[in-house]
């Protein structure tokens, strides 16, 4: 109970509650004061609940309170199985009553939440069926049941997709580069078409190129569904070649068989099925079902929090010591019938699993069986052409498959060096994009660079440059310039070089300045990161010390208590013993006969005496059935022939009652006349 209290005032003290209770204060409250703080905790559960209970009418708290209670399936404990006296206390704020309830409440406050979030809309209103009869109403309430299961489906996917370990901020940051790379992509693809657009008929080449990389991932496309389409060929054949050895091989069992055999056979499977039907079966029915009601009986309990948990796992202890009892009992009174019993019960349960086991493989192989029949048939109807014709056989399949084989061993080799190409290619194309998104990020941290030194545009103008080059040729090899114009350009190129490099030396003074202070701090932070590492790897090493000292420690005391139990429990065997020789001494000693009657001695030397009357008197009687047995025997022979005759006296009587009538038979004294 102790315990309970202080569970309830640690957690009235965290968030959301800020109570500031301790163990006296909370023990000390009124019982409207413990009835508004239950009040407060349903009130965090269902924000409906929210409300000064002084301003309502006992009756309608403890109605409102019983039916949130019974829709979040409360159950009260084993003294208050009562209803009226459960409401009787909550009425009254009985400690006994409120303490449990907010115990309970408390463990499982974010598990509640959810549940009284999703009865709002799962629990379904009570309609009277005559208003039911009304359509309108009908039709309404159908609507109503639709959306209900609507918000159920709703609920479980944003439950999965809550689940599924997607984060808001991660995706956030996806599209944030996403959209980075999409604006790079962006100006690429407009520098590009700037470049292009200088060059004659570039559209009629743009569309060429389009249509050229469409026709290759056509061909593409092909080549894979041809891959495709020969390997499953290849595999059809190989199958159908095996299928029709199985065949052969069924038709030359079918033809060798002899009537002794089939019946052999049937009888066989006569066997096995009985055993599945009588045996396997029948088990396998009963586990499921088993199963089934198992799982019926978990779905219909309700669900259980970490207290159920907790007291399951003490039953489960409770249960374990006491098999643990038992079975030192069976091992203190040691029979030995039951150790000669043990061995045959072992070879039983072996031959048990292991016919199990052998009724699955003749299960699994009648299956298989099945299946490749159907594809046999499957194949051979397949296999016929479109004029009936048959497949191929003899010598020219056998010489069919050699040239798939020769062929195959050099598609493989192919498909081994395409795939390697393949790799190589995928690396490349890998460096390729990777050496594009550092020369990206090196442009943007340069841009960066210059935007903070107040030289933004260096590097564009640098690009400028060789665009204007670029230009300055292609205008010069079409239009033909002279050479006084292109050195003319040339000139003014290399004042504007002259220029951006006088604007860019103070810049780069002070660059080389801070270049120096960063080389400084750099020295600084690995000094002091060294200095950290030693530290850390000091303490990291004086830890793993004392974990492995604490872990020895613990086994240490594990083994110790182990070897305590066994020789206490040894010592108490032992002492049985003693004490069992020691009462049969005192018995084989003692003057009296009847208590040396007692002894086990003396039973046995009874049985010894009993079982040897017994085994003399069944020689005698052996004695005399070998004595009368050829005499039995004849007399036995003459029993057979009697009955023989009699039957035979039958059967012409009832041929003479079946013939036509001639004459009358008259028997008198033992003797039959006819008399026509």
């Amino acid at each position: 109970m102790s315990e309970q209290l202080k569970f309830i005032v640690q957690q009235l003290n965290m968030e959301p509650f800020r109570k500031n209770f301790n163990l006296i204060t909370f023990d000390s409250l009124e019982p409207m004061q413990l009835l508004q703080i239950l009040n407060d905790v349903l009130s965090e559960i269902d924000p409906k609940q929210a409300m000064d209970i002084r301003e309502e009418m006992p009756e309608q708290t403890v109605k409102r309170m019983s039916s949130l209670l019974g829709m979040l399936k409360y159950k009260p404990p084993g003294n208050f199985s009562d209803v009226s006296s459960f409401r009787q206390g909550l009425v009254t704020g009985s400690k006994p009553v409120v303490h449990p309830i907010l115990h309970w409440l408390l463990q499982k406050v974010p598990e509640l939440k959810k549940r009284a979030y999703l009865a709002r809309f799962l629990v379904k209103l009570e309609v009277p069926a005559e208003f039911l009869q009304d359509d309108i109403i009908n039709d309404t309430y159908h609507q109503y049941e639709e959306l209900v299961e609507g918000f159920k489906t709703y609920h479980k996917e944003c439950e999965n997709l809550r689940s599924s370990g997607f984060s808001t901020a991660e995706i956030r940051r996806d599209i944030s580069a996403m959209e980075e790379e999409k604006d790079q992509l962006l100006k690429r693809v407009e520098r590009l078409k700037r470049r292009v657009e200088s060059v004659s008929n570039h559209q009629r080449m743009l569309e060429q190129a389009r249509q050229l990389r469409v026709e290759k991932e056509r061909e593409e496309s092909l080549t894979h569904q041809k891959q495709e389409q020969k390997n499953q060929l290849f595999q059809a054949e190989q199958r159908l070649l095996r299928l029709q050895q199985q065949l052969k091989d069924l038709r030359q069992a079918a033809a060798d068989a002899h009537p002794e055999s089939l019946m052999k056979r049937l009888e066989e499977e006569i066997k096995i099925n009985s055993y599945m039907v009588t045996e396997k079966l029948p088990k396998e029915l009963e586990g499921l079902r088993r199963t089934v009601q198992y799982m019926q009986k978990v779905s219909s309990e309700p669900a259980m929090g970490q207290a159920d948990l907790q007291e399951m796992e003490g039953k489960i202890k409770e249960v374990d010591s006491q098999i643990n009892q038992l079975i030192e009992k069976k091992m203190m009174r040691n029979d030995p019938m039951d150790d000669k019993l043990t061995l045959y019960r072992q070879q039983a349960s072996i031959i048990i699993r292991k016919k199990e086991s052998k009724a699955e493989e003749l299960q699994e192989a009648r299956e298989e069986l099945a299946a490749a029949e159907k594809e046999l048939k499957q194949r051979s109807s397949q296999g016929q052409g479109s004029n009936g014709e048959e497949v191929i056989r003899g010598d020219e399949l056998k010489r069919l498959v050699a040239k798939l084989r020769s062929k195959g061993t050099t598609y493989k080799k192919r498909r081994q060096e395409l795939a390697e190409l393949r790799a190589e290619y995928g690396v490349l194309q890998r460096t390729e994009e990777l050496l594009r998104q550092r020369h990206d990020i090196v442009q943007q941290k340069l841009q960066t660079v210059e935007a903070q030194k107040g030289i933004s545009g260096y590097s564009d103008t640098q690009e400028e440059l060789e665009r204007v080059s670029a230009i300055k040729s292609d205008l010069d090899e079409k239009k033909g310039r002279t050479l006084d114009d292109m050195s003319e350009m040339v000139k003014k190129l290399n004042s504007m070089i002259v220029e951006k490099k006088s604007a860019l030396a103070p810049i780069i003074k002070e660059l080389r300045s801070l270049r120096q202070r960063r080389v400084e701090l750099n020295q600084e932070y690995e000094e002091k990161k060294a200095q950290y590492e030693s530290c850390a790897a000091g303490l990291e090493s004086n830890r793993s010390k004392l974990e492995q000292e604490v872990k020895a420690l613990r086994e240490e005391m594990a083994q110790n208590e182990n070897r305590y139990h066994y020789i206490n429990s040894m010592s108490e065997i032992i002492e049985m013993q003693i004490q069992r020789a020691a009462g049969e001494m005192k018995a084989y000693v003692s003057s009296d006969p009847q208590e040396k009657k007692k002894t086990i001695r003396e039973v046995y030397m009874k049985n010894i005496a009993e079982q040897e009357l017994l085994g003399k008197k069944l020689r005698e009687e052996q004695k005399v059935v070998r004595e009368n047995h050829s005499a039995n025997m004849e007399q036995m022979q003459m029993w057979r022939d009697l009955e023989q005759l009699m039957e035979c006296k039958r059967q012409c009587f009832i041929k003479a009652q079946n013939q036509v009538s001639i004459g009358q038979v008259i028997q008198e004294g033992g003797e039959d006349r006819l008399v026509l």
